[in-house]
């Protein structure tokens, strides 16, 4: 299949799909939508929604927890992964956006990835969300899906980033991001995706593979 075909007809059922996709982390304002992110490296949106609301109600803004320790941080975010290197780097990160930044969250990728605990996904996230920058971050769920369906052909993510902003155009790498996500963590899960519930098996390579192999194993068997 032609691959802007594939690109067409894949981001077109799933923007119907998934009309209303954004981020499924809980957040108020800036602050709390990079340290969300931070918490969420390795772990589910889920469990993060249950830590942030005392974590906020503790530390409201970039200031109050700039001037914290990571031990005190770390009671707060100890159900997380990885929570002790998670509170030294939001106590980090906090200190240099006070210092440098006057305690906003900053704009460019280069300035985002100068800031402790952020890295190229934290980054494209917060310039996608936040600014509506056409920044494809790339977790586990776009990485998965987009190698699926044959969006990409990519060994690591930084390929699949590059090849999807490449094919997927600008005005919509914001809401792709989602629209993959969400993909990814509801229909194309990891173990067993639910094709049978899929809206897009007709352009997908996974299923297309999947049913060859399927009628090639009927064969041998005639």
């Amino acid at each position: 299949m032609n691959i802007k075909k594939r690109y067409k007809s894949v981001l077109s059922i799933l923007s119907e799909w998934y009309p209303d996709a954004q981020t499924e982390l809980h957040y108020q304002n800036p602050y709390q939508l990079i340290v969300a992110v931070i918490l969420s490296a390795q772990c589910t949106d889920k469990r993060v929604n249950q830590v942030t609301p005392a974590f906020f109600e503790a530390f409201p803004d970039v200031k109050t927890l700039s001037q914290q320790s990571p031990e005190t941080v770390f009671e707060y975010i100890k159900s997380i992964s990885y929570p002790n290197n998670k509170a030294k780097h939001l106590v980090k990160m906090s200190k240099v956006l006070m210092d440098k930044y006057g305690g906003t969250i900053p704009k460019t990728y280069e300035e985002l990835i100068s800031l402790p605990g952020v890295g190229r996904k934290t980054a494209n996230v917060i310039l996608s969300v936040l600014y509506q920058q056409p920044a494809m971050a790339v977790d586990t769920h776009v990485f998965r899906v987009s190698n699926r369906i044959g969006l990409v052909a990519a060994k690591n993510v930084l390929q699949a980033e590059k090849q999807l902003t490449q094919h997927i155009p600008k005005r919509d790498i914001p809401k792709a991001h989602h629209w993959l996500i969400l993909h990814g963590r509801y229909i194309c899960t990891a173990r067993k995706p639910k094709c049978q519930q899929c809206p897009i098996t007709e352009f997908c390579k996974y299923y297309t593979d999947a049913q060859k192999s399927v009628k090639n194993e009927v064969n041998k068997k005639q």
